[in-house]
């Protein structure tokens, strides 16, 4: 074998290397991304469901305490009452509603954790 076949055989082994290496890197990445959607998909599932249900049943305890306490003051003041608990209703709604904008803008980035190991690996890229 002469030193041109060896070269050639050697760099072609080196070429081949560097895409396996190549290759890794871009598996590696994508299950990290698969990771990460299926994390925040099932976040989002559990955060749906238990919304409603807590939704469904404060709302429940809202309705039937309302009624119990304009049922208790029925003869003298139903309409101050009704009036007390309306005022309640709209200002925790928009407690909640400026609660929920900054959670929603407080959340984690998605894909955050591919994106920071993408940085890494251009950083060792390039010399």
């Amino acid at each position: 074998m002469s030193d041109s076949e060896s070269g050639a055989t050697g760099l072609l082994a080196s070429l081949q290397r560097l895409l396996a290496t190549l290759l890794e890197i871009l598996q590696t990445r994508v299950e990290i991304v698969a990771t990460e959607f299926e994390e925040e998909r099932e976040r989002i599932r559990e955060l749906v469901i238990f919304s409603f249900l807590a939704l469904f049943f404060v709302s429940l305890g809202l309705v039937l305490l309302t009624l119990f306490v304009v049922m208790l003051f029925w003869e003298t003041h139903r309409l101050y009452v009704l009036g007390g608990f309306t005022l309640l209703y709209l200002t925790l709604g928009m407690v909640a509603a400026g609660v929920l904008r900054q959670r929603l803008k407080g959340r984690p980035r998605l894909f955050a954790t591919t994106v920071a190991e993408l940085a890494k690996d251009r950083e060792r890229l390039n010399p």
